[in-house]
């Protein structure tokens, strides 16, 4: 039975698909967030339904969909250029076989990133993208938040259907991703049309925001924990009432610490005595060995460059009047990134981090300026946008702030999201150009 939901699912996608090929493009998504080919016993296994859906995007686009005013963003371009970088990085790299199979995913994920903006030409489709990616990314969300409703989780032993640790199905990631997606999941609830907001839209958006929470405390990551925080302080930004929500979250706060397992309150207070917690320490070690290897490849070493590393941990605990001391020294090797950041310079090098920076200042400043441009619209058919513009650019800002401890800076559920601040401000550029000329004051009453 397990096997058959997924083919039927995916089999009423394709179905229905040939009425209406955005929905292939839809599909894509589900497949590459849930990877039900992974999940499934023994049908989908040999299936290749992450190229069949592919296909059917792109046919359906060329076949179907309007071209008009189509054009490559900016952003688009740095995206070709990275891509053909990350090409060369992996011809040159330092472990060729390891590298490849790195890339056998990662040209994906920036081919879709690129191909992606050009369905986004209404805010039906837009809106269609984030609740597909939304609600599969939920797929996993829910499960994981279940579980530790009932087992309290733990730091690597919250099972969310995949024991192997990839994609969203990885405890930092998806507690990373949860968080990133609650502003997008809040926006759909106000500003949705495929669902519109009534009591059962809005108990189901608490629910699946409830659920994203308890994400990083299932998995005990520090990362989430930072994340909410973060999402908390932007939410502040454009409450109306500044007192009443802080006072709320230190409500929340208080009755929440209570309520917490040990486990996590306990993993929680290493971020303080970071030089004692070997997690901690080791980070610090592979991210200054990465920055020596770029000082003599500044061209970056392709990817997995990092199996290369030798390190020296230092760990210190509290000394004679709690000043730090060395305790231990230990010895490390072929230790992952841990930072998207050091990620992209210790595979990409210089050149190819300042391409992937130029993306995410990029996005981030046109997210601002459709906010600022839009915040005051009172049209239905603009005030939309602000909202959107501002739940993604969160998203995007909770996404940095994560990655600075994960080397999620290829995560392709990431670039499904810059494709959709692309589209959005693509599909203002089109439908709203800043010198269009304004009718004049009963111009409508003359024509008539």
């Amino acid at each position: 039975m397990h096997d058959l939901f997924f083919v039927a699912f995916l089999a009423g996608l394709i179905a229905l698909g040939f009425r209406r090929p955005f929905l292939f493009v839809l599909g894509y998504a589900y497949v590459d967030i849930v990877s039900p080919q992974r999940l499934s016993y023994y049908l989908l296994n040999a299936v290749p339904v992450s190229l069949i859906f592919f296909v059917l995007a792109v046919g359906g686009w060329l076949v179907v969909d309007d071209k008009k005013d189509t054009r490559l963003s900016i952003r688009q371009i740095i995206l070709i250029v990275l891509l053909a970088w990350c090409a060369y990085t992996t011809m040159t790299a330092d472990f060729p076989t390891a590298a490849l199979g790195k890339w056998d995913w990662v040209w994906k994920a920036l081919i879709f990133a690129i191909f992606l903006p050009f369905t986004l030409r209404t805010r039906l489709r837009i809106e269609a993208l984030l609740l597909f990616m939304v609600l599969s990314a939920a797929s996993i969300i829910i499960v994981g938040g279940i579980k530790t409703i009932f087992s309290g989780g733990g730091y690597g032993v919250l099972n969310l259907g995949l024991d192997d640790n990839s994609g969203l199905y990885e405890g930092s990631t998806i507690s990373t991703v949860a968080i990133a997606i609650i502003p997008t999941i809040l926006f759909l609830c106000k500003y949705g049309t495929i669902f519109p907001a009534d009591w059962r839209v809005r108990l189901f958006t608490a629910a699946l925001v409830f659920a994203c929470l308890l994400i990083p405390i299932g998995t005990s990551t520090r990362t989430g924990l930072i994340c909410i925080g973060l999402v908390a302080i932007m939410t502040l930004r454009d409450s109306r009432r500044r007192m009443l929500y802080m006072a709320g979250m230190a409500l929340a706060v208080a009755v929440a610490i209570p309520l917490l397992p040990a486990s996590y309150t306990q993993r929680m207070q290493t971020i303080q005595g970071y030089q004692a917690d070997e997690s901690a320490s080791t980070r610090l070690a592979v991210w200054a060995w990465t920055w020596s290897y770029v000082q003599d490849h500044p061209g970056g070493g392709g990817f997995n460059a990092y199996l290369q590393n030798h390190l020296t941990i230092r760990l210190k605990g509290p000394g004679v009047g709690g000043a730090g001391a060395p305790n231990a020294v230990e010895y490390d090797k072929a230790r992952a990134y841990h930072s998207a950041y050091f990620e992209m310079l210790g595979e990409q090098g210089f050149f190819g981090f300042g391409l992937w920076a130029m993306l995410q200042i990029a996005g981030l400043l046109r997210m601002e300026m459709l906010r600022r441009r839009f915040r005051k619209a009172t049209d239905p058919g603009e005030a939309w946008i602000a909202p959107l513009a501002t739940a993604l650019q969160h998203g995007h800002v909770i996404y940095l702030v994560g990655a600075l401890f994960i080397a999620i800076a290829f995560q392709p559920f990431i670039y499904m999201l810059l494709a959709a601040e692309i589209g959005l401000d693509s599909y203002v550029r089109r439908t709203r150009p800043k010198n269009r000329p304004q009718p004049m004051p009963g111009a409508a009453a003359v024509a008539a």
